[in-house]
C-alpha cells in the first residue's frame, strides 16, 4: 500500500492531512504499518470503526489510534 493508497482510503472518512507508510531503510519495503493525520477526531475515530478489521489487498487492516513511543533503555 502507498502513501496514496492510504489517503484515499481514509479520504472516504474526512480530510486527510498526512500519510506515511513506514519504509525499512535496509531494503527499501515498507514494514507493513503507516500513520494518517486527519483533520479532526471525529473524522479520525469513525475511519478507525470502519476500517479496523477490514481487508485490504489481501490482509487484514488494524487500525487505531497512535500511542507516544515508549522511551528505550
Amino acid at each position: 500500500m502507498t502513501e496514496d493508497d492510504l489517503r484515499e482510503l481514509f479520504g472516504e472518512y474526512g480530510s486527510v492531512g498526512d500519510a506515511n507508510v513506514i519504509i525499512d531503510r535496509d531494503t527499501g519495503r515498507s514494514k507493513g504499518f503507516g500513520f494518517i493525520e486527519m483533520a479532526n477526531d471525529g473524522e479520525a475515530n469513525t475511519a478507525i470503526k470502519a476500517l479496523d478489521g477490514l481487508e485490504n489487498g489481501g490482509r487484514q487492516l488494524r487500525v487505531n489510534e497512535a500511542r507516544p513511543r515508549e522511551p528505550r533503555r
